[in-house]
């Protein structure tokens, strides 16, 4: 097993007002989540809107990111190059500037046999000098594996030792099931589910940081066994995680500026193309989020 455990909040992709990438927020974004409790830090995910970042923006992002961690907690950067090569440079780039483990995706182009994914993650696996996590996300991912597969992985590379598993609960619990301790499993899509995972056997969760303080004492709950106290922090926090997940770019939408509101960014920057907020969502989110506070 890995050891790493806990809430990794993925970063949001700040921006200034010509576009470009905000060093300053990001760091901010890094103190703000370390003072809220976070357990570890990623970046590079759906939230960080890697699919509107250049190569070279993904790159500039893990700097900036890892010098302002400077080892007070984990660090996980998600890789979803779409060659071996460039995966295994990245991940290497990634370990360079201070990563702690890195997650892999598979390609996006659809249409091969899944024994060939699974040679692919194999391959920049048996290359990757630090822990590996696997991404499995068949609601919001172009490609997706079978547990059957994600346990050969597990089998056959020894540092492939994580999964972020999403999708249902149910899905989720079957394949840490069939794990049978071999992998970490971290859960995703917000933590909507999040005490039916944890009760399968899932060790974290990856989730935006808008409702991180709060997320990160329901593990705590959960860890020490106070299930009841648990119950009701995750009713309180359950139609904001809803709303927020409903698409990605929802989440983009209004999850960023509920964050940059809760850490003191006065003004989000966006990129195209994106949701534009309507008045009536930002009425929804502050009703949800009534009396939270800064995180």
């Amino acid at each position: 097993m890995s050891g790493f455990s806990g809430v990794y909040p993925i970063l949001y992709a700040f921006y200034d007002a010509h576009g470009r990438i905000d060093d300053g927020l990001m760091r901010l974004q890094v103190d703000k989540c370390i003072a809220a409790g976070a357990h570890g830090i990623a970046v590079l995910g759906l939230v960080t809107e890697v699919h509107k970042l250049d190569v070279n923006e993904r790159r500039h992002l893990v700097e900036v990111v890892g010098r302002a961690i400077d080892g007070r907690v984990p660090f996980a950067v998600t890789v979803g190059e779409q060659s071996i090569h460039g995966q295994v440079e990245f991940a290497a780039m990634a370990q360079a500037n201070g990563a702690s483990w890195v997650i892999l995706q598979p390609p996006s182009i659809k249409g091969f046999a899944e024994v060939e994914y699974v040679r692919f993650i194999g391959a920049v696996a048996d290359q990757v000098r630090i822990p590996v996590a696997v991404q499995n996300n068949p609601v919001n991912m172009d490609v997706s594996l079978s547990n059957t597969s994600l346990l050969r992985l597990r089998d056959e590379h020894a540092n492939v030792t994580m999964l972020k598993g999403e999708g249902p609960a149910i899905g989720v619990a079957e394949l840490v099931k069939a794990a049978a301790g071999r992998y970490a499993v971290f859960a995703g899509h917000g933590g909507k589910e999040y005490i039916s995972n944890f009760l399968s056997g899932c060790v974290g969760l990856i989730p935006a940081p808008d409702c991180l303080r709060e997320q990160v004492q329901l593990h705590q709950m959960l860890v020490d066994g106070r299930l009841d106290e648990a119950q009701t922090l995750h009713a309180r926090l359950l139609p904001l995680i809803l709303f927020m997940t409903n698409s990605v770019p929802n989440l983009l939408c209004y999850g960023k500026r509920l964050f940059a509101q809760r850490i003191g960014i006065e003004k989000v920057h966006s990129r195209a193309p994106e949701v534009p907020p309507t008045a009536f969502g930002l009425q929804e989110v502050a009703r949800m989020t009534q009396g939270w506070g800064a995180l």
